[in-house]
């Protein structure tokens, strides 16, 4: 990263909803700037207004940055101002293109939330090699997609190769347990993504593929579990069903386990599910799922009926309450099993809100995490929660931000 740098971290889309939130966890994790903090970090959007509004209501007292997602001269010059930029601006595929390569160019580091393959497939294959060069590195998915699957995957093998001295050839992940609400800008950002699927029949194949966000010269592999059909699991002694992050979850953990060199063997393979409960009403349960889940996609899949769901799913800005975020939780539970037949049984919890309160703090822990990363270590270019910080955003996330890695 060359040249004197104003800020630590900038916080772009910090009038979004998850964007104030993660105002206030820095403010409360770090002080503000020429007050209290030890952290140098500026906020930015496109309304200088609603910066100044975020500023009030979060005590975000920090400088602010207008700049517009379209305007890649002011993008470059906020780009070129800070080591972070830690974007919360969705949908990403609409948003997010100009001020990934503005950071690229720039040489700096960058983080964000999206669960967008599509786009972030695009991002790779556009600016890898330039961020190579400039030093740029980037990581996508820092926030409930797909930090507590990739770190959690990483936590497992690690303890496997503590207890075993070998590594997992199979890790499965399921949702025991969660709570929280839905914002507008995640719904935002999925009916985008069924949108260009729609407009582009091919995107959907790439969509589907358990490789889509692995190096280019490694998008190929043993068969991946994929969307599961209703089943029961004797891993977790209980019915699943698919759950509807696995795509995306899957897809980070395997690009991370091409990017270290593919430690856990050329065969390891990696699925995700959503228990339900045991027995017949665990089935039902199961089934019940997947039918929706089914549904939705099917909706969402065709314009008429898109169009109607986007009347009904909540509006971009809009989330749960601090007390539904609060109120919320997450607890993930991993099973792996080694080529020789050992296994190792780990969980993932977080304190708050999956996709808003632990989201933020997940956030603004991979922001601050990039400014004690090593170039040495990592270079430019597009990497993973675990392949970038492993057990250091470990430590960062046991430490401050309410989430757990536990052998169980």
């Amino acid at each position: 990263m060359s040249g004197a740098r104003t800020y630590d971290v900038v916080v772009y889309g910090a009038t979004s909803f998850v964007g104030q939130i993660l105002c206030k966890y820095l403010v409360g994790r770090h002080g503000v700037d020429g007050a209290d903090g030890d952290l140098r970090w500026a906020i930015a959007g496109r309304s200088a207004s609603k910066l100044d509004e975020v500023a009030r209501s979060t005590g975000a007292d920090v400088p602010v940055i207008v700049a517009d997602a379209a305007d890649r001269a002011a993008l470059d010059e906020m780009a070129a101002s800070t080591k972070v930029v830690a974007s919360t601006v969705g949908p990403y595929a609409l948003y997010g293109s100009e001020l990934v390569a503005a950071v690229v160019e720039a040489g700096g580091d960058y983080c964000d939330l999206t669960g967008e393959v599509q786009w972030m497939r695009r991002m790779i294959d556009e600016h890898q090699t330039r961020a190579a060069k400039t030093g740029a590195r980037i990581v996508h998915t820092c926030g409930f997609d797909s930090i507590p699957s990739d770190l959690g995957t990483w936590f497992t093998q690690e303890r496997a190769l503590e207890q075993f001295g070998e590594p997992c050839s199979e890790v499965r992940m399921s949702v025991k347990g969660a709570k929280g609400g839905v914002s507008g800008g995640t719904a935002a950002s999925g009916m985008q993504m069924f949108e260009e699927m729609a407009n582009d029949p091919e995107l959907r194949k790439v969509v589907s593929d358990a490789y889509v966000l692995a190096p280019v010269d490694m998008r190929t592999g043993p068969k991946q579990p994929g969307m599961a059909r209703p089943t029961r699991d004797d891993r977790f002694e209980s019915w699943v069903a698919p759950f509807v992050m696995a795509p995306t979850n899957s897809a980070v953990v395997l690009r991370s386990h091409a990017l270290l060199g593919q430690p856990w063997g050329r065969e390891f393979t990696y699925g995700e599910t959503m228990m339900t409960r045991d027995g017949l009403a665990g089935a039902a349960a199961a089934w019940g799922m997947t039918a929706g889940l089914a549904a939705f996609a099917g909706a969402a899949s065709f314009s008429p009926t898109r169009k109607l769901l986007g009347k009904v799913i909540p509006k971009p800005g809009s989330g749960p309450s601090e007390a539904k975020q609060a109120a919320g939780f997450f607890d993930l539970r991993f099973v792996g099993r080694t080529a020789s037949g050992q296994e190792i049984r780990t969980k993932v919890t977080g304190d708050a809100d999956p996709g808003y309160g632990s989201t933020a703090k997940m956030l603004g822990e991979s922001a601050v995490a990039f400014l004690d990363l090593d170039p040495a270590d990592v270079g430019g270019g597009f990497w993973t929660p675990a392949s970038a910080f492993g057990d250091a955003l470990i430590e960062r996330l046991e430490a401050h931000a309410g989430v757990r890695f536990d052998v169980v």
